[in-house]
């Protein structure tokens, strides 16, 4: 540390803010959280709202015998297809209700709702 502000002399407020933005992050950054899981299974996914917080993980693992999406509008994502025994993540950056569904099976549908 010493040696990286001791080359900063001329331009010491420049350095002292990447210093402090290497020791501290950036005010928008999210710390890692929790995992959280949903089961696709029974043509539905399990629990059909799960509530998280910003900076959390959600990962769904399909227990069907048919492939099934995770589908959202806002924000915008999408899976792609996961085949049964297979599993998909997201991280949730930002507080908000997420509503999905299932592409190949509209009638599916759940929410993840997360807090600050």
């Amino acid at each position: 540390m010493r040696r990286l502000l001791a080359r900063c002399k001329p331009r010491w407020s420049t350095c002292l803010a990447a210093v402090l933005l290497a020791v501290v992050g950036s005010p928008d950054s999210v710390a890692a959280g929790k995992t959280h899981t949903v089961v696709i299974e029974g043509m539905a996914f399990h629990p059909q709202t799960l509530e998280a917080q910003a900076g959390d993980t959600v990962v769904w693992i399909n227990r069907d015998i048919v492939p099934h999406t995770v589908t959202a509008a806002s924000p915008k994502f999408d899976s792609g297809e996961i085949a049964a025994g297979r599993s998909w993540s997201r991280r949730f950056t930002s507080a908000g209700k997420v509503s999905y569904y299932c592409a190949y099976h509209p009638v599916m549908k759940a929410d993840v709702a997360v807090g600050r």
